[in-house]
């Protein structure tokens, strides 16, 4: 992907080709890829549980969901390196690219034990949750064991930004490639007993988890730490701390990270309301935001592409050229998105039916109809989301992150007050 400079191939293109579809295909591309690959893995993840029984997979959604969101404020504020590395290289500072990233890996490892600290109060939340007893002892197992790997995901978090603000989305993507295959492999052993090791179940789903995302650490490191990559960009004497990078960073980044935790809080609040109805209820919404995942996430791969070479141009003084890098994710978006809503409309059966358990389920089949109703009804969003998530990246890629955190957050807040209203006032 990348030239033997600091700039990558594509911006070695005539001023008519920058900020088009192309270029845009050329960074986002195997960030679509890489956010599939995370996609992959969760949903692959939830899929072998479902094959278990509904109350195991309800169980790993909730976990993971609050897993995450226990990490969510660092891993926006330590996101915004991607527009930061972006922009310094649009300036032709390129010797600040490490040192932005190492600002990030310096937050990152400042987080881990208020994350840690926090998986205390988490776990006393699942019991006032009013969860189904059979959901709450493995979520609460699932949700421990994860939340000490979450230094795994910051630091991985940290080096894709870093790889994806100077262009080289590629490397980003085989990362990904290669912990999603080290995860499905190990979750299928472990969770089910294969290879003559003990089966584990849910147990073995979030070992699985984090031995897919250290493999996929380790290969980021290894290419961060390779000797064209350390002469590039002077890798060794990054490794410090930097009182006006990291300003900035705090600056500009806290508002990513803020929505990101806000929006995850209402998210999970939102699915926490839906499996507290029912076990029934939970195995419906389970499944159909397992599969709204798939139409959500890869878009992200297409923001971190805006905000690239939006920050990039911005950096470099031509704005007009960012505005069509826009444009362009637009185009990319509202394609994929499109694809997604005829799967939605057309197939919602053959994909709640993908979840059946081995054995016959009274959990399930009663879920079956909810969940197909409520697939084609999440159709009528997904071209809304693709607009939001590149517009929002084109904002934080211009370094006006406060108010694409005020509009994102709003939306999920609004949500999950009409669905409190719905379902505990309105029944």
């Amino acid at each position: 992907m990348a030239g033997d400079g600091c700039m990558p191939k594509q911006l070695d293109q005539t001023a008519d080709h920058r900020g088009g579809l192309r270029e845009m295909l050329i960074i986002s591309v195997p960030m679509v890829v890489s956010q599939a690959c995370h996609t992959a893995m969760t949903f692959t993840d939830r899929w072998f549980m479902g094959r278990i029984g509904p109350e195991q997979m309800n169980a790993a959604m909730g976990g993971g969901l609050a897993s995450f969101m226990s990490a969510t404020f660092f891993l926006g504020l330590t996101g915004y390196t991607t527009a930061l590395v972006a922009q310094y290289l649009g300036a032709g500072k390129k010797e600040r690219c490490a040192v932005a990233l190492s600002q990030a890996l310096i937050i990152a490892l400042v987080a881990y034990p208020l994350i840690l600290l926090a998986g205390r109060v988490i776990i006393r939340l699942f019991d006032a949750a009013n969860l189904p007893p059979e959901q709450l002892g493995p979520q609460k197992e699932y949700f421990g064991i994860l939340i000490y790997g979450s230094v795994i995901m910051l630091l991985h978090s940290c080096l894709a930004s870093f790889f994806s603000g100077i262009g080289r989305t590629r490397v980003v993507m085989l990362a990904a490639l290669g912990a999603m295959v080290v995860n499905i492999g190990a979750n299928w052993v472990l969770i089910f007993g294969k290879l003559g090791f003990p089966q584990l179940g849910i147990t073995g789903a979030a070992y699985g988890t984090l031995i897919g995302g250290a493999f996929g650490l380790a290969l980021l490191a290894c290419k961060y730490f390779t000797r064209a990559n350390r002469a590039e960009f002077d890798v060794v004497g990054s490794l410090r701390l930097c009182g006006d990078t990291m300003r900035r960073l705090l600056k500009y980044g806290y508002p990513a990270g803020l929505e990101m935790f806000l929006n995850l809080l209402a998210f999970l609040s939102l699915v926490t309301l839906f499996q507290s109805h029912s076990l029934q209820t939970a195995t419906a919404i389970t499944i159909v935001f397992n599969w709204d995942m798939v139409s959500f996430v890869p878009l992200l791969g297409i923001q971190i592409g805006v905000m690239s070479l939006v920050g990039r141009y911005m950096g470099a003084g031509e704005p007009e050229i960012a505005h069509q890098a826009t444009m362009s994710g637009l185009k990319a978006g509202c394609a994929y998105s499109s694809v997604v809503l005829i799967l939605f409309v057309f197939f919602p059966t053959a994909m709640v039916g993908m979840f059946r358990p081995d054995t016959p389920n009274e959990v399930f089949a009663s879920a079956f109809e909810s969940a197909v109703f409520m697939i084609r009804f999440a159709a009528l969003y997904v071209l809304i989301e693709a607009a939001v998530v590149v517009f929002s990246g084109a904002l934080r890629g211009a370094g006006d992150t406060f108010w694409a955190m005020c509009f994102s957050v709003s939306i999920h807040w609004l949500m999950f007050g009409a669905l409190l209203v719905v379902l505990r006032v309105l029944k």
